[in-house]
């Protein structure tokens, strides 16, 4: 190196960016028990790999008692100019994230030991995939958005294709893989158009700037509808879904669950936090693209789910109809301050329900399948003359899923009901129209599996008792209880909405849009 650039390079005074490490204990917790376990499983033999699990569990519950100090201590944190931010929503979604973990690890615990399925790694990419996850709850920033769909999609590839000595493992990781590398092209190539207009990648200078001459642009346009379209792929919106029947059957149950649950609910906190913080201004770019999605999503997935036969693709389709009513605020957010506010607050509560019923009706999946060796809804048949608990739990859960009071999701569709009317005008009454029609189509599936467990005969003639693992049963517990709470009492769920709104109201006081 020359000796005039070296002496100028010592010149340049090197500062090391501030670090609130309260507010990143989460990630760091994380960080350290994926670490702890892959250690625990390098040294210790085949009959302690049981501590696996445990300290996978521990270690998400450590995580989430930073997110109570964080809570109490009330004032928003921001590091590396704006890029990362712990805030209300970041913690709230921090929190679904972590129960979806956990409640994952408790599917995962005699599912993976009874199948010999190399316990130690497993456990390793779920925390690595679920640290992606909380990283991405508070990316401000579209490099920080990108690590974070990095970290929590490839360990997921792999949780997907773990069933390698299945045909249809390999095919749920390889099409999962293949569809997530071209959604991430996609994407990608999105976020650099609007860098190279903008001059930035934190959120909320691109807002500003996109308010500008670069954001009446067509390259501004085709850059959010790129930006987009590869978080559409993560939450399987229509026609962004194939990948999601194939990988759900072919994955591992509770690995089913894990991307029906927190991966969708990952996408959906960045379309949160690039639609209301950096994309704000161009509602009549993504406000027609998110009608289209939404409309498609539900009605597709709908009309699909009434054809299956088999319960964890009928599921696969109703998660895409369900990622379809979550979408749908979101097509009309940009009417006005008070309609963003009530369309993050519905997402936000309909993620946090919808974590607890879609958990919990795969749990039910996991254990009745543990006797009846079958995917077939007819193998249900007469379920509830030998496991009658299951089949309450699993009742509960269809009609959560449905919408019907008093559980949960009739507070969750409400919010996204009262969301789209709210912003007025022929476009929301259309669209509230379509969620309608799709709410009874379905019940009617829905409806369906309920009918057979109560009331088609056991098609075996097997009635012996389902014996439920410990693990399992907790998982019940939590998620009934969730559940049935949010909907009696919809204000627990509510408050979560509430708090969340802080994402858009912080980005309106210190911009002025």
């Amino acid at each position: 190196m020359p000796a005039a650039v070296l002496a100028a390079v010592q010149q340049v005074p090197f500062t090391s960016p501030l670090l609130d490490w309260h507010a990143l204990a989460p990630e760091v917790i994380l960080t350290a028990t994926l670490v702890v376990v892959l250690l625990v499983d390098l040294f210790t033999d085949e009959h302690s790999k049981w501590l696996a699990s445990s300290l996978t569990g521990i270690g998400m519950l450590a995580a989430a008692v930073p997110l109570l100090t964080l809570a109490v201590d009330g004032s928003p944190r921001s590091m590396f100019d704006g890029a990362y931010v712990v805030d209300d929503f970041a913690l709230v979604m921090k929190g679904v994230f972590l129960l979806a973990g956990y409640v994952t690890v408790l599917l995962s615990t005699n599912y993976i030991a009874e199948g010999d399925y190399w316990e130690g790694e497993y456990y390793v990419l779920l925390a690595s995939s679920l640290l992606g996850m909380t990283v991405m709850a508070s990316a401000r920033d579209l490099i920080t958005i990108f690590l974070a769909l990095e970290l929590l999609s490839i360990p997921a590839y792999l949780l997907a294709g773990w069933r390698k000595r299945e045909l249809t493992g390999n095919e749920a990781g390889l099409k999962y893989y293949l569809m997530g590398v071209f959604a991430s092209a996609v994407m990608l190539y999105g976020m650099s158009l609007i860098f190279g207009g903008t001059g930035s990648t934190v959120l909320a200078v691109i807002g500003d700037r996109l308010d500008g001459s670069f954001g009446e642009s067509p390259v501004a346009a085709l850059g959010i509808v790129f930006v987009l379209v590869g978080f559409g792929f993560k939450v399987s919106a229509v026609p962004f879904h194939n990948w999601a029947p194939d990988t759900y059957e072919g994955a591992p149950t509770p690995i089913t669950a894990f991307l029906s649950v927190a991966s969708k609910a990952a996408g959906f906190v960045a379309l949160l936090e690039l639609i209301f913080v950096a994309f704000y201004g161009r509602d009549d770019v993504y406000g027609p693209l998110m009608w289209v999605l939404a409309a498609l999503t539900m009605t597709v997935g709908n009309l699909i789910a009434l054809r299956q036969t088999n319960i964890v693709r009928l599921f696969a389709y109703s998660s895409v109809a369900q990622a379809g009513f979550i979408l749908a605020p979101l097509a009309l957010a940009g009417h006005g301050a008070d309609v963003a506010d009530d369309a993050i607050r519905a997402v936000v509560t309909y993620l946090v329900i919808y974590t607890a019923m879609n958990l919990g009706a795969f749990a039910v999946i996991l254990a009745v399948s543990r006797k009846t060796r079958s995917g077939e809804i007819s193998s249900w048949g007469g379920l509830f003359e030998y496991a009658p608990g299951l089949t309450v739990a699993m009742t509960i859960f269809l009609f959560a899923l449905a919408g019907i009071p008093p559980l949960g999701g009739w507070f969750a569709k409400f919010g996204v009901f009262k969301a789209v009317l709210g912003a007025g005008g022929a476009s929301a009454s259309l669209l509230a129209v379509v969620v309608a029609v799709n709410s009874v189509i379905a019940l009617y599936y829905y409806a369906g599996v309920a009918r057979v467990m109560w009331f088609e005969p056991v098609p075996d003639e097997d009635r012996t008792p389902i014996r439920l693992p410990v693990a399992i049963g907790v998982a019940l517990v939590i998620t009934v209880a969730v559940t049935v709470v949010t909907g009696i009492l919809p204000g627990t769920a509510g408050r979560f909405g509430d708090v969340a709104t802080d994402l858009f109201a912080a980005v309106t006081t210190t911009t002025g849009r």
